[in-house]
């Protein structure tokens, strides 16, 4: 529906349980290329030995994941994340979902070290404190 003050721009109302036929069929469209554009990032020119499938769904994460990855022979790679008390009692863990419902192996991937320095640096930089090179090692 069009709005006076929008120069005739068509804006089209959705959420997660109810959204407009173009604008999920856009989405869908946003999260192939972003999976194509992840995996050839990922993996490059050259193909890995094993199949890699990429498939996009529209659901809970953790749900989804389980249920593409039926098959006893796959293995499904999950990133565990740092997830604080708070975090935690807001969002459940999609790692500890698809480790407790999956029928194929789960390989959980913490986060990276230099992610908490990266954080830290991060925070000195807006609120504008000095950085020690010593602290980054």
């Amino acid at each position: 529906m069009g709005r006076p003050g929008l120069g005739g721009a068509r804006r089209e109302i959705g959420g997660r349980y109810s959204a407009h036929v173009s604008a999920v069929a856009q989405c869908r469209a946003t999260a192939g290329e972003r999976l194509r554009e992840a995996l050839g990032a990922a993996f490059g020119p050259e193909r890995p030995e094993f199949t890699v499938q990429g498939v996009t769904v529209w659901g809970s994460p953790g749900a989804a994941l389980v249920d593409i990855a039926q098959d006893p022979d796959d293995l499904l790679v999950v990133g565990t994340g740092a997830r604080g008390p708070l975090r935690r009692l807001v969002r459940r863990s999609v790692a500890r979902y698809c480790h407790t419902h999956a029928v194929c192996p789960v390989l959980g991937v913490p986060p990276s070290p230099l992610l908490a320095t990266y954080a830290t640096t991060h925070r000195r930089n807006l609120w504008h404190m000095p950085l020690d090179p010593r602290e980054a090692v």
